[in-house]
């Protein structure tokens, strides 16, 4: 499955922020990319805002166009507030939730993780990043994948405790999808309101 490939540096000075979890270059240069870029003063439109909103999501949870389209119009159907149950879909991505107990350093690290078949949903191996995790299952390490040392590394002074709506196992390197998360536990600082109004255009 295609996926961005691109320099993921650009991308979080672009949005200011760290994007793919390392945030030493906007230490460095905390600007856009560009020869312009420490210079740029322009106004950004409302059109210009809501879709610098959308990429920030989409970079953020590694999804192409057409997936981010087909999650926006799922979450457009289903009961809820559409921004939130948006976001709440890209957390339950397995790629995510691997993200999110800390067994990779960041989302695509997590998905390699994924692809190369260490992880288990409901005692199962599946090896498809955008798969949807369920309440109540149970994602955790490939039994021989456990020691692996990227994910010990990852595991060492993780604070489990972070995200509410997991609830870990050390015993089985893993841990339970409890319920979605509600939009105040969501770290994440996308704006979906905008993204919404794109959207509804």
């Amino acid at each position: 499955m295609a996926r961005y490939t691109g320099p993921k540096t650009k991308i979080a000075r672009k949005f200011g922020e760290p994007i793919y979890g390392d945030d030493k270059v906007l230490a460095k240069k905390n600007y856009p990319p560009g020869q312009h870029g420490a210079n740029r003063r322009r106004k950004t439109s409302e059109y210009g805002l809501q879709l610098r909103e959308k990429q920030k999501a989409k970079y953020t949870y590694g999804v192409l166009e057409r997936q981010f389209r087909n999650l926006f119009e799922k979450a457009a159907r289903t009961k809820g507030i559409t921004g939130e149950v948006l976001l709440q879909l890209l957390e339950s991505r397995l790629d995510n939730v691997v993200y999110r107990m800390g067994l990779a350093p960041t989302r695509p690290a997590a998905r390699q993780i994924v692809l190369h078949k260490h992880i288990t949903v409901n005692g199962d191996v599946v090896n498809i990043p955008s798969y949807r995790v369920k309440p109540g299952d149970v994602v955790a390490v490939r039994e021989k994948s456990k020691s692996l040392e990227v994910i010990a590394d990852c595991l060492a002074g993780f604070n489990h405790s972070k995200y509410p709506w997991i609830e870990w196992d050390e015993s089985i390197k893993g841990g339970k999808f409890l319920h979605m998360p509600q939009r105040e536990d969501i770290p994440e600082t996308i704006k979906e309101q905008l993204i919404v109004e794109l959207y509804s255009k």
